[in-house]
């Protein structure tokens, strides 16, 4: 089964750099190696979300708004596509997240599509 990993950033961005400089190591460490985990396809980093730009069709007219289509607490963080067993699985994974243990968050989501 292939699920979609979202990662919510919360306060871990902010509460990752505070950590000392080997903590920080470590952080990225876990990163790579959940990246480097089989069955993981790694999505690349998304800037941050005051940056996006949201595009709308109305009336076949192109519509664009500076910023994420949604104003939340979480930006998302991050991507990744993994296949894995089943949902337990996943979750195994997913609670490696280095987000989760930060003041983040991590969504899974099975995929309705196969690529």
């Amino acid at each position: 089964m292939k699920y979609v990993v979202l990662i919510y950033q919360g306060t871990a961005q902010e509460r990752q750099a505070a950590l000392s400089e080997e903590e920080q190591k470590q952080v990225y460490a876990d990163y790579n190696g959940i990246n480097q985990t089989p069955g993981v396809t790694p999505g690349p980093p998304l800037g941050r979300p005051e940056n996006a730009t949201t595009v709308r069709v109305e009336g076949g007219k192109t519509l664009t708004t500076d910023g994420p289509f949604v104003g939340m607490k979480e930006s998302l963080g991050g991507i990744f596509v993994l296949e894995a067993d089943d949902l337990d699985a996943a979750i195994e994974l997913a609670a490696r997240v280095p987000a989760a243990r930060y003041g983040g968050a991590v969504e899974i989501r099975p995929s309705e599509v196969s690529w």
